[in-house]
């Protein structure tokens, strides 16, 4: 039982000592399917490593080449196998690759070249083809990736790849992680618009931080088209021209996978044009041009689109990437804007800095004038404006304020104060005239002038006084015009009553006058019936008398004085119808039937408010007719007052 048991345990000894040699001696290794295997030579023929880091002939080292997961049978005593994860990028993400052996980068080149390096998996074809140590221009995307980390130093936003480094190194590449942090290296450049908020869109604008360095006189990179895929690819860039610093082509909407040690990115706003304004582009790089301002403009070059300097053409309306490190853009209104010389106010964005305008009129008063001048550009000329005066506000501030306020302060001294208040229409026009031939002269088109009502200074109060008398002489001057029409008001009035009251009274007036044409009938009448009796009277007394010479003198003589008696008798009765005694009957006919009517009516003999002259009252028409001493002067005095 003894010698049997002595027998399990040999087995088990020897078991255990097969298997610690097998361990120590590295004969078999297992790697996992999710790892890789670091061979490390630990003794050849070939002696040791000379230069560099890996042993690529064979020489005691770490070895180049990787092994896979499964078993691996090696010669005992003679390998090391160093068990490391493989490479794992994140979708969306970026990893940077540092080479920890290589050629030496050399003066002025900041990333390892990799125009012939194909990828990373093969280290032999890496360090034979002169792949460079340190940071690589080159970047690895989402995926697995199977590297060497003895190597080469991978680093994701999650981790580190490496086998183990000393302290120096580990500061290293902790600083490196803190700049790619900083520079949100580990992610792509996303530029896309935001929703609803169009001033809001971005544009990014790249700064190289690698390859040749600028021209003398250049402050951007120029363009070097298309072939980099939008700095995606910094060796065709190079290869294409690049150089490093700020470059004058941006990046717009999209996706892309920049490495940040090689180019860092900018967001900016993009440049928006609004409606009712152009755009004039000062370039700061690219080719001289051609002037094409023309030989009568001696105020500055104009070039074509895309030279350095002032351009010809100014942007119309709209949205565009432009590189505000490359030129500015100047708005210049294409729609009439107003400047307003008043204090407080603003009638747009140029006005901000003017103040009423202080004149010296011919009597020595200072007044503060107030005006609004209404400018309009054209879009052609738009370019010269800028060339000339910068911007629209230098040309408001620097050239239009003195204009403006010599011309108004000129004017004002050859008027006096009131003067200048009353024939303020007549100064807005002769104005209106003088300056637009003067803004003609700087590109400008003046549409109109509109003056306010000059105004005191502050603790100024004579002009207030002068402006309390104006006001108290216009006042009178209004309430005599009342007066006078109040008056003919009163005539008007008086004159409607008037006619009112003999419409009333026509019917009155007219009986009146039959009355009076019965009545002078009746006497003609009568006083044609005596001449008629007279004349048989007379007709008789003649042949009474013819009778009496026959019949004897006595007779005669009686029928002769019958005869004259009835004659005298007859003669007075005509006398006294003609004479005054039938002016005097008609009178009093006239002035019963007047009363009569007065009476009817109840208006006063004699008016209560005398408005008009001696002739134009009841009372006075009343005397008018009692002085015709006619029958016939009466009938023609009541038919013109009718």
């Amino acid at each position: 039982m003894f010698t049997l048991l002595g027998s399990e345990v040999t087995v088990v000894v020897l078991i255990l000592i097969i298997a610690a040699l097998v361990k120590f001696s590295g004969i078999i290794k297992y790697i996992p399917n999710d790892r890789v295997g670091v061979i490390e030579k630990l003794w050849s023929s070939s002696g040791s490593v000379q230069n560099g880091l890996l042993a690529l002939n064979g020489e005691a080292g770490l070895q180049p080449d990787l092994r896979r997961g499964g078993f691996h049978f090696f010669a005992p005593f003679q390998y090391r196998v160093h068990i490391h994860p493989m490479v794992s990028v994140t979708q969306g993400t970026i990893a940077y690759v540092f080479a920890r052996d290589g050629m030496d980068l050399p003066a002025g080149q900041t990333l390892a070249d990799n125009s012939r390096i194909v990828d990373f998996r093969n280290v032999r074809d890496f360090l034979r083809d002169g792949g460079q140590k340190g940071p690589q221009r080159m970047v690895l995307r989402e995926g697995t990736h199977i590297i060497n980390p003895a190597l080469f130093v991978v680093m994701t936003e999650e981790s580190t790849y490496s086998m183990s480094l000393d302290a120096l190194e580990k500061a290293y590449y902790q600083q490196m992680r803190g700049v790619l942090d900083e520079r949100g290296g580990f992610k792509p450049v996303v530029i896309k618009e935001v929703t609803g908020s169009h001033d809001s869109d971005q544009l990014a604008v790249v700064t190289v931080q690698d390859g040749p360095g600028l021209l003398k006189d250049e402050l951007l990179a120029p363009d070097v088209g298309d072939s980099h895929n939008a700095f995606q690819e910094p060796e065709k860039f190079l290869a294409a021209g690049g150089r490093r610093g700020r470059q004058e082509r941006v990046l717009v909407e999209g996706t892309y996978f920049i490495n940040r040690l090689f180019a860092t990115v900018e967001f900016i706003k993009k440049t928006i044009i609004p409606v009712g304004f152009v755009g004039v582009v000062v370039s700061y790089t690219g080719r001289v041009g051609a002037d094409l301002s023309g030989s009568e403009y001696s105020h500055g070059e104009l070039v074509e689109t895309g030279c350095r300097g002032v351009w010809r053409d100014a942007l119309m309306p709209g949205k565009y990437a432009f590189n505000t490190y490359a030129g500015k853009i100047e708005l210049v209104p294409t729609t009439n804007f107003v400047l307003m010389w008043k204090s407080g106010e603003s009638g747009s964005n140029f006005d901000k800095n003017l103040r009423e305008i202080t004149l010296i009129t011919k009597d020595a008063f200072e007044p503060q004038l107030p005006l609004s001048v209404v400018v309009h550009i054209d879009y052609r000329k738009a370019p010269m404006v800028v060339q000339r005066f910068g911007n629209v506000a230098q040309l408001v501030e620097q050239t239009l304020d003195p204009m403006v306020s010599s011309y108004f302060k000129n004017v004002s001294q050859t008027k006096t104060f009131i003067d200048l208040i009353q024939s303020r229409s007549e100064l807005q026009n002769n104005a209106s005239i003088d300056m637009k031939q003067r803004f003609q002269a700087y590109s400008l088109e003046f549409q109109e002038v509109l003056i306010g009502t000059p105004k005191p200074q502050a603790g100024d109060n004579k002009i207030e006084d002068i402006m309390a008398q104006l006001r108290d002489r216009q006042i009178a001057r209004e309430q005599v015009e009342t007066f006078a029409q109040k008056q003919i008001a009163a005539d008007k009035q008086r004159e409607l009553n008037e006619a009112e009251q003999r419409a009333a009274k026509q019917k009155e007036l007219t009986g009146s006058l039959v009355d009076i044409s019965i009545k002078e009938n009746q006497g003609s009448a009568n006083v044609k019936a005596a001449e008629k009796r007279r004349q048989e009277i007379e007709a008789l007394a003649q042949a009474d008398k013819f009778r009496q010479e026959m019949e004897g003198a006595g007779r005669a003589s009686a029928i002769r004085s019958v005869g004259e008696a009835e004659a005298a008798a007859i003669q007075a009765k005509s006398e006294a119808m003609q004479g005054e005694g039938a002016d005097k009957q008609l009178m009093q006919t006239v002035m019963l039937r007047l009363a009569e009517a007065f009476e009817t009516a109840k208006v006063p003999l004699v008016p209560q408010v005398q408005m008009g002259g001696g002739d134009s009252n009841a009372f006075s028409t009343l005397m008018g007719l009692m002085s015709a001493m006619k029958a016939g002067e009466l009938t023609q005095a009541i038919e013109n007052k009718g």
